[in-house]
């Protein structure tokens, strides 16, 4: 059976929306791996990794339209995403069913208002992502 392994530098992509979050800017990063087995030269995906992602970036939320900031991350993979193989006692990460994510807000976006602006109250917001890589394929057994 062939399974599509995660390896260093494939993308976090999350959703350009977070329930009420519209992100400004691509909301794409890279994966740093940890694991010491390599697939055609690039470190596997080890359970933890995902842990690290972190992407700052600005958003807007109706109707707070002047932008504010904050931080992507993932939330908590889905089952499917965590192989039962393991490299040094860690399992290793697979692309298959999209994840869940959070925006936590650094800096609310606000809502103009003639006495002035109001900031969204709103501390973090729930949303989805998906990993997106090279067509790498490795054979388990």
């Amino acid at each position: 059976m062939a399974i599509t392994v995660l390896v260093e530098s494939d993308i976090f992509q999350f959703m350009p929306f977070a329930g009420a979050a519209i992100f400004i800017g691509a909301p794409i990063t890279s994966m740093q791996a940890t694991g010491t087995m390599t697939v055609m030269g690039k470190k596997v995906c080890l359970e933890g990794d995902e842990s690290k992602v972190q992407l700052p970036i600005s958003y807007i939320a109706a109707p707070y339209v002047i932008p504010g900031m904050g931080t992507l991350k993932i939330k908590k993979l889905a089952s499917s995403q965590i192989a039962s193989k393991t490299v040094n006692g860690k399992k290793i990460l697979l692309k298959t069913d999209m994840f869940d994510s959070e925006f936590q807000v650094s800096a609310p976006a606000q809502q103009p208002t003639p006495g002035g602006p109001v900031p969204d109250s709103t501390p973090s917001y729930n949303g989805k992502g998906q990993f997106i890589r090279t067509n790498i394929k490795f054979a388990a057994s």
